[in-house]
Parts: C-alpha cells; structure tokens; sequence
C-alpha cells in the first residue's frame, strides 16, 4: 500500500513538521512488507494544475492532507479533483483546522473518506496498519454505508515518543528547521488553541541536548523552535538556553516564542549575556488593555512584562518581536492606539500588527455573539467589526498595519522615524498619519520600489509637518510642537540627511538615489582617505587584505553638512541583529 502525505506550505521556506513526524512515526512503529510512505511538500504559490500532477504521477492509494487555516482552501480545491481523477485513492485530512468539526468537514467535502482529529502520530500509525476504522480513537470517518462515525478523541502522547525527523539535512535544504520540544499550554487564551491541552508535556532534556548538538553540528542557519510558550517551565527553559549558549557555533540562531512576564532575573541574566544574534524571542503582548487581557483569559503582568523587554532591548543582543492583536473585545481603536504607543515604545526589532483569527474550537468562537463578533467566513476567519470595533476603524488599522511594515518593520527609517516620532504626539498618530498621505495621494497597496520609499516619506515630511517651527499643517495634528527634541533636524535639508543617512546604513549602493542628490564630499578627498587607509587601516580594522579600489567598493564616505561630519559605513561589518553597516565619523576629512 502505497501512502502520500501532503503539505502545502504558505512558502518554499517553510518545511511542515507534521507530515514529517507522522512518516517516521509511521516507519518506527508500523511492520507491513507491503508499506511505502512518501512526503511531498508544496507551496499555495503553485499552480493547482502542477500539484494535482504531482500527486496523481504518484499514484498513492491513500492520500493524506495536512490542515491549516492558511491552506484549507487550496486542499479544498485539490481534494475535489483528487476526488475525480483518483477515484480508488482514500482520502484523508488532519491538523487543526479539520479537527474541530470533523463532521462538517466530511459533509462539505464528500471525496473525504476521514479525518484524523488532534495529535496524529499514533492515529496515522494505526491507520497504515490497516485495522478496522471503528477501533482506532482520533478519526471521524465515512463507514460503508456512507454514515458518519465519529470515534473518541485520542488521548496526548509523551513527547519522548515523537521521533527526531532531522538525520538527513540534505531534504530540508534552504528551509526553516522547526523543532518541538514541549506540547500543551497551561494557559487559557480564549483566541487560542493551544490552550484547549492543558497538559504540559516536555520532551527530555537529555533528548534535547543530543538533537540540538545534530543542529549545532550542522551549522544550520536557524532553528525555530514551535513550542506555544517555551518558557512555561522555567528549568526547561533555562537549560536548554545554557546549553545552546555554552555550545555557540557562532552561526544557528534559535528563535523561541515567549511570554515575558514569565522571564525570572536568572533567566534574563543568562540571555543578555550571549552572543548576539544567537538567539531571537518572539513575545505576544496583543494588547495592554487589563479589562481586555481578563476578558480573554490571558494571564499576564504588563508591567513586569515591559521591564523584561526593556532590559532585553538594553543589553541590545537579542532580536525582539512584539505582537499585537486587533479585535478584541472591549478594545475599541482608541483603546488599541494605547497598547501600539506602549509597544512601540519599547522599540522592538519587528512590531506585529496582527487581526484577530476566530479559529474552531477555541473559546473566542463560542463568544462570538456576546462580543457582537463578525469574521469571514473562509479560513483564516479573520475579524470584521466587534461591538467596540467598526468595519471602517479595522480598514484603518489594516492601513496603519501597511505603513508599519513598510517603514518600521523594514528597518530602513530607524533614524528618521525617531526624530520624526517627537513631532507627533505618539507613534498611533503617525503612521495614521502617513497612511491618510498614502491614501491621498493613491498610493495604498502600490509596491514602491526601496529607493522611492525613502522619497515619499521625505514628500510626506515636507507635505504634512511644518518642519520650519515643527507643528503640523493644516489638517496635521497642532498639539506636536516637539521638534525642538529632534536637535539639528529642525528643517527639510535635516530630514533629508537622515533618510540619506538611514539608506547607506543598510545598502551599499553606487548608484545614488535622486532624493539624496550630489554627495557633498570632495573626490580628492575621499581619494586621499582611502589612500590613507591602505597604510594604516586607522578607520577599517579588518581590511588589511584589501587594496584601496577593494576598500572603497565594501564602504561608503558621506558627508553631512548639518551635522558638520564626515561618516564612514562599513559594510564588511555588520550589526547581527540590524544589519546596518559598522558606522564612524572621520575627526580630519
């Protein structure tokens, strides 16, 4: 018997742990001479047409789909024309987005012959052994007759038992590694599902030390571990971060999503002690409004929360990546303007402007009239209006969410967009702000190439701020009279040094943009200092094996005439957790 097991992924990055640990589960556990299992992962960027030929040259006689809510859709489609073209295949589904409503699952999608509810190791194990459906726990199936049966949840699995599904790199190649190293979640977040397992499970450390060693080995670029909050238990956590940080290769980074709060002085002292880049937190704020956070069942103590994350961002060696959630309830758009000025604030490397998913089984499903909540009906069932928040106000935060990700999350404005925050009265109202000039000027959900990026944010601060005395023109807010904090980028020409400023950090571009102008430094100038430098490499530690023409090709020289200095980027040295150029200014140029 001849089993495929299919994931399609949202991109070629990503690998699907999954499908991967059902095969190897599968092989460990399962004794049929007559068994063959293969894996085929693809992406919703494929033509539909490709992948049904695929899976049809493959001709398997049992046809497994991974679920989630960001490919149901697509496996929808793919499944009616299995249904069609493999009529002998059997069919069927698993993952979270199926196992809730099996039943209506099966109803919608008749060429479904079960699906597997849960957690699918020892579910899909049974399943290639062939026994009868009506004995395996965790399936809703289609019987002979064409009646739904649906047979008693599967009870959680020690995660000693899920095997290690990474001895061959070569297949995962230029993906992510995902890595789990804990199930089940002993908190309560009503958008949530994980916290319908209550069951904390841990996987052994001596299991984890023996697999992170393989990853470290390897010199994989990064492993990403799936655990909902790694740092539930604190002496998992904190051998597991001992480890990786006595065995740094210098190259893999380790990313892990965390509630902060949790993070005890031990645990922060350890982690702002490592090298920088070794390690990435991913940290769910999703709002600072308390009524909200009780609403939700969340637990969580803001304030101890925002101390962990500013003494992370202090000792500047970990990458932090706060997330927001809108939609709540009782988080009306003045209320959500509160918690984003609190999280910007605190500077994140990458700041989350996520919409609420009203996924099945979760507890936010069952409240959804007491909150008067709309959601689209396809996955991923996202917020439309609540009770506190309009159709309209989430078309604006969808807005905002777009400005953020062009000019804060890129990390291209980091200097501009400092100086520019003390003009308004707080971060909300700024990128509020721009969004209104994109909407404007028609520039809403247009690409813009990089460089034009930087121009239209310098139209925008010419356009919207008086940058004469500061306060806003008409139709900008009056009570931001606070440039005066900004220092010498009190006019358009100090902006303009900034945006000029903030592009070479990141790009090592010869061709000057047209915003940026004529480079005020004289040639003969710049000649002389790279002449100098091959010498004495006073400026460029590092360069000793290169020429001047080599020199000059791996920096940039920039002279600011309102800052009255000459600044060098190097580009050979770079900030692990920024990428922006090692800077210097030049005391005699």
């Amino acid at each position: 018997m001849k089993i495929l097991l299919v994931a399609v992924n949202a991109k070629y990055i990503h690998s699907n742990l999954a499908v991967h640990t059902l095969n190897a589960y599968a092989r460990r556990h399962v004794h049929r001479a007559d068994m063959e299992i293969e894996v085929a992962e693809y992406t919703i960027n494929q033509q539909q047409d490709d992948i049904l030929r695929n899976i049809y040259e493959r001709a398997a006689d049992m046809i497994c789909f991974s679920c989630y809510i960001w490919n149901m859709v697509y496996v929808e489609g793919l499944v009616r024309e299995l249904g069609k073209l493999c009529p002998d295949a059997v069919l069927w589904l698993g993952g979270p987005e199926v196992s809730y409503d099996a039943r209506e699952v099966l109803i919608k999608l008749p060429e479904v012959k079960g699906v597997m509810k849960g957690e699918g190791e020892r579910t899909f194990a049974e399943l290639c052994e062939g026994g009868l459906l009506c004995g395996i726990a965790g399936i809703t199936f289609r019987d002979g007759d064409g009646r739904i049966v649906e047979n008693e949840w599967r009870g959680p699995m020690e995660l000693d038992e899920v095997p290690f599904i990474y001895e061959d790199m070569e297949e995962f190649k230029n993906r992510i590694i995902y890595y789990e190293t804990s199930r089940g979640c002993p908190f309560s977040c009503s958008y949530c599902l994980s916290s319908i397992d209550k069951r904390l499970r841990l996987r052994s450390l001596s299991l984890v030390r023996k697999e992170l060693a393989f990853f470290l080995k390897q010199e994989v670029p990064q492993v990403k571990f799936v655990d909902r909050t790694f740092n539930c238990s604190h002496s998992h956590a904190m051998e597991i971060w001992k480890y990786i940080s006595a065995h740094d290769n210098g190259v893999t980074n380790f990313h892990f999503e965390i509630s902060a709060d949790l993070l005890n002085e031990e645990e922060i002292e350890l982690l702002t002690a490592m090298r920088p880049g070794l390690v990435q937190l991913e940290i769910g704020v999703q709002t600072t409004n308390e009524r909200t956070i009780k609403e939700v069942r969340r637990t969580m103590d803001t304030e101890k929360l925002f101390c962990a994350v500013r003494a992370l961002r202090d000792a500047g060696n970990i990458h932090q990546h706060l997330d927001l959630i809108a939609g709540l309830p009782y988080e009306d758009l003045a209320s959500f303007s509160r918690s984003f000025d609190a999280v910007c604030r605190l500077r994140p490397h990458q700041l989350q402007l996520g919409f609420l998913k009203v996924l099945k089984g979760s507890y936010m499903e069952e409240k959804k009239e007491d909150y008067g909540l709309a959601c689209k009906s396809a996955p991923p069932y996202e917020v439309l209006f609540t009770r506190w928040l309009s159709y309209k106000d989430i078309l604006k935060l969808k807005g905002i969410e777009e400005m953020v990700e062009i000019y804060y999350n890129s990390l291209q404005f980091t200097h501009t967009l400092s100086a520019l925050g003390q003009i308004f009265a707080s971060p909300f109202s700024m990128y509020e702000k721009l969004w209104a000039y994109y909407r404007e000027k028609g520039l809403a959900g247009i690409q813009q190439k990089r460089s034009a990026r930087y121009e239209l944010l310098l139209d925008f601060i010419r356009d919207t701020v008086d940058v004469k005395d500061g306060r806003g023109r008409s139709g900008a807010h009056k009570d931001t009279g606070k440039f005066e904090e900004a220092g010498q980028f009190r006019n358009l020409e100090g902006f303009r040094e900034l945006l000029i400023y903030d592009y070479y950090l990141r790009e090592n571009a010869k061709t000057r943009p047209a915003f940026a102008g004529e480079n005020p430094l004289e040639k003969e100038k710049a000649r002389q200092f790279y002449e100098e430098e091959e010498k004495s490499h006073m400026y460029l530690p590092g360069y000793e094996t290169y020429d001047k023409n080599q020199m000059r090709k791996m920096t940039h020289l920039e002279y600011f005439p309102v800052l009255g200095k000459t600044v060098l980027f190097d580009y050979l040295h770079r900030d692990p957790l920024s990428h922006e150029a090692r800077t210097c200014e030049l005391q005699k140029l």
